[in-house]
């Protein structure tokens, strides 16, 4: 009976360790799936500079082609693929983390199960709409149809995620793990490299590793308990990375350039810059110069990416969240539920403002498209509204109604044929198209 035992829990086993490696190691070396900026909305900021535009001509006549909830809470902004095939993760009764719908008709391809804290982790799509998104302890990539092509452990959840100049995927964790991996096979590219300093467990041997989901909670507003609370920007261009980091016990939060190159990833600087935390992801300038983020002061920083030092900052009626858009010509209108709708102009070493629309509550982030068109969420009435406005003025183009929607959205993104869709924090998805 004992040998019987013995030869099924082999037979087990190897089945398992074979399911594993397909499930970790599938793809090949060959890198021939493009990534990168135009190919719908691909990232929470569009592209790895954060910037929130995108060089599809938006619309001035949108109307609402079809909504419909997910099932669960949208924590994250949703993305869009280059087809049009759209990502967002939640959390669900039937323990799916992972969704995706179809642009036309929003009608559901798959949904997977990751885990409880999924949620947290945006996704990211390359151009041949396989997905990474991050989990529990782990970084996942599913093809467009939601088969699994491998997984990798991390140390957290990775709470964002960019492409590196050489294609390969950047993925830092809210605890402060970063790693670059393979995006065929989710190997390791580099040393895996730590934003904060790791206890030292021969001084502390019964000292426990925090639990994967320790201080998710605090990321939305960037709290003490979340160390990286925002989507690193990246220039691809240098290699330079750029992330918010609060260590425990800090009153504010550091601005940290790390750069991405040579096999390894190093710190160039850090600044101690964001007083009482940061929930801004950073976003940069179109000639990768000059970096923009907000803090939990009411402030929006612009800084010289080449030491981190400040060139100026706005002092805002709100604290800034979420993304900030950046147009290629300095045009910078910075997001926060409690604010409205206002443009900055860089100008070199200070800013002016450009309009101001404080009739337009923000109930999301406001992004641009080519044409001087953009897009926000407003709080209107009772309800919510897409709002289409001029970026050059401010002034309102085009006002659709969200049908029964209710709180705030978590982003806005525009796809490759100029649809423009949101997702509501209480779990609702509003796709809009050109009424043309």
């Amino acid at each position: 009976m004992r040998i019987g035992s013995g030869v099924r829990t082999v037979s087990w086993l190897a089945a398992a360790v074979a399911a594993l490696g397909v499930l970790t190691a599938c793809g090949t070396d060959v890198d021939d799936i493009t990534v990168g900026r135009g190919l719908g909305w691909p990232a929470p900021g569009h592209e790895s500079r954060n910037s929130g535009t995108t060089a599809v001509t938006g619309s001035q006549d949108l109307s609402l082609q079809w909504s419909r909830p997910v099932g669960g809470p949208v924590v994250q902004p949703l993305t869009v693929g280059s087809d049009g095939q759209i990502f967002v993760t939640s959390r669900t009764d039937a323990e799916c983390e992972i969704f995706s719908y179809q642009m036309p008709t929003g009608r559901k391809r798959f949904c997977n199960p990751l885990g409880p804290h999924a949620i947290y982790s945006p996704t990211l799509l390359d151009g041949a709409n396989n997905v990474y998104v991050g989990l529990d302890s782990g970084v996942e990539s599913d093809n467009l149809l939601g088969q699994p092509r491998w997984r990798t452990p991390v140390a957290g959840v990775p709470v964002g995620m960019q492409f590196t100049g050489d294609g390969h995927l950047l993925v830092i964790t809210q605890s402060g793990q970063v790693d670059v991996l393979e995006r065929q096979t989710g190997k390791r590219m580099v040393p895996t490299q730590q934003l904060l300093p790791q206890p030292d467990f021969l001084q502390s041997p019964n000292q426990d590793w925090p639990p994967a989901g320790a201080g998710l909670e605090d990321c939305r507003t960037g709290g003490p308990d979340c160390a990286v609370a925002t989507v690193a920007a990246m220039d691809i261009g240098t290699g330079r990375i750029y992330a918010t980091v609060r260590k425990p016990g800090a009153s504010k939060a550091a601005l940290v350039a790390l750069r991405y190159g040579d096999g390894k990833v190093r710190q160039e600087w850090s600044r101690e810059i964001l007083a009482g935390g940061s929930a801004t992801d950073p976003a940069l300038s179109a000639d990768g110069a000059t970096l923009y983020v907000g803090d939990n002061s009411k402030r929006l920083i612009a800084v010289n990416t080449a030491d981190g030092t400040p060139k100026w900052e706005a002092q805002l009626d709100w604290e800034p969240r979420r993304g900030i858009s950046v147009s290629d010509d300095g045009l910078v209108i910075p997001a926060g539920d409690d604010g409205y709708l206002l443009a900055l102009r860089d100008t070199g070493n200070s800013f002016e403002r450009v309009w101001e629309r404080k009739d337009l509550a923000l109930r999301g982030s406001p992004v641009q498209t080519a044409g001087g068109i953009g897009y926000v969420t407003a709080a209107i009435g009772s309800g919510l509204n897409l709002v289409t406005f001029d970026t050059g003025t401010g002034a309102t183009l085009d006002s659709d109604v969200l049908p029964g929607a209710q709180g705030t959205t978590t982003g806005t993104a525009v796809g490759a044929e100029g649809e423009v869709v949101v997702a509501t924090r209480i779990g609702e998805i509003f796709a809009f198209a050109d009424n043309d």
